[in-house]
């Protein structure tokens, strides 16, 4: 084996040990601040989306009933499965408005 070699056959097994013996050492009370930081956003940030979500759930119930006073009105047959999908959607943004934050632990 050349002299080479064994200067970086050295220098790799004296590298790992390094840095293992650095790491009780650490302070990790930073990353509590960052945290508490991350979830208050996070808990803003739900209160928006959850705003938003029944502005657009309001718009679609908005569009979907003249949809179905159109249909109604010109006589189409499929009047049941456009009432349905109303309900239906109206369900859900309520279900998830109730079961995601809750699911995350979170009372809204």
């Amino acid at each position: 084996m050349s002299k080479t070699k064994k200067i970086v056959c050295a220098l790799c097994c004296l590298i790992p040990s390094a840095a293992f013996a650095k790491s009780g050492g650490v302070n990790y009370s930073w990353g509590a601040d960052a945290l508490a930081t991350m979830h208050d956003f996070v808990v803003t940030n739900m209160l928006y989306v959850l705003y938003i979500c029944y502005a657009v759930a309001s718009v679609f119930v908005v569009v979907s009933a003249l949809q179905i006073y159109i249909k109604w009105n010109t006589g189409e047959q499929d009047i049941v499965k456009s009432i349905l999908s109303l309900v239906g959607a109206c369900l859900f943004i309520i279900g998830a408005s109730i079961v995601f934050p809750a699911f995350f632990g979170y009372r809204i």
